[in-house]
């Protein structure tokens, strides 16, 4: 006969903890995932993730996807794509609008790589009326950081003129000689403080800070492969430990990404931090549903949106980054 020994609950804890792992890292290597980002120096963490092989490493199978940001929102809603990288009123904007996103980790604050160039002889903003201004469209992220400032020295967009760039022709223009001013972000805005006789930089982040990039996943998807969801924010996590480890080669995998060098993707990294896991806990904890509310308040000055939003806890789950 053949004798039995009862297996300690300690054992059978591990095994079904590894099962629940495996099956986890199974799920998130099954799924592919799609993702529409721009070259902003803030999105660049995922780039390296894709670049180093740490999005393989965590059994996912990522598909990058360049795309204007006044364009994401219709990329997410016809599910050309499943997660977007984006500012934080834009996806108060889409939501609001009738395209659900819901945030689930923040990737970075700019610290003055956003900002608006100018003519050497504009003083303040008030010597922005009349003037031209190329931004991207509005819902964009520039759009509304030029509605922010504007609203801040007691101005809307109704006391300028717009024409419709995206943030790299926009800084391209300014520094030919088109237009009158410019709302851009790094690495183009280091094209304008590199030209200083074209003009200078009226103000950035630093002087409003109201820049802040989250990564949105739809929600139908997120409900349905939460695996992946958890899995692509550790990935993020992992890119930020490996710039902290390793900056030098970090640099130069993400600077390749939007044809600079190493030191000059350090030197557009400078004017952003990223938001690490401690910093996300807090963000999702204090200040996301507060900057959330007053940004609301300026997309709907700004003709963006058309009401304030009525339920805000549709659009973020902080559960992905605990």
């Amino acid at each position: 006969m053949k004798s039995t020994r009862r297996v300690p609950i300690w054992q059978l804890a591990l095994a079904a903890t590894v099962l629940v792992s495996a099956a986890q890292h199974a799920a998130a290597q099954e799924t592919k995932i799609v993702l529409g980002m721009s070259g902003w120096t803030g999105f660049a963490p995922l780039t390296l993730a894709d670049k180093a092989g740490i999005f393989k490493k965590n059994g996912l199978n990522v598909e990058i996807k360049m795309i204007p940001q006044k364009d994401r929102h219709l990329a997410l809603a016809s599910g050309a794509v499943q997660c977007a990288a984006t500012t934080v009123e834009t996806h108060v904007a889409w939501n609001t609008n009738g395209v659900p996103i819901v945030q689930i980790f923040q990737m970075d604050k700019s610290y003055g790589a956003d900002g608006i160039a100018v003519r050497n002889d504009v003083k303040n903003f008030a010597d922005l009326k009349g003037k031209t201004v190329a931004v991207s469209a509005p819902g964009t992220a520039p759009y509304f950081g030029l509605a922010w400032m504007l609203n801040k020295n007691g101005m809307t967009m109704k006391d300028i003129k717009t024409v419709s760039l995206e943030p790299q022709p926009a800084a391209q223009a300014f520094v030919s000689g088109q237009n009158d001013a410019a709302m851009t972000y790094e690495p183009y805005l280091s094209t304008v403080r590199a030209n200083p006789s074209a003009g200078k930089i009226l103000a950035t982040t630093i002087d409003y800070p109201m820049v802040m990039d989250t990564v949105g996943c739809d929600p139908k998807w997120l409900k349905a492969n939460t695996a992946a969801a958890k899995a692509l924010t550790q990935s993020y996590f992992d890119a930020i430990a490996m710039i902290n480890s390793d900056k030098e080669k970090s640099y130069e995998i993400m600077g390749a990404a939007v044809k600079q060098s190493g030191e000059q993707f350090g030197k557009s990294a400078a004017f952003l931090k990223w938001s690490d896991k401690e910093a996300n806990q807090k963000f999702f904890a204090s200040d996301l549903l507060p900057f959330m509310k007053e940004s609301a308040a300026i997309l709907k000055e700004a003709g963006v949106i058309r009401s304030i939003p009525e339920n805000y806890g549709v659009m973020y789950d902080a559960s992905f980054i605990k």
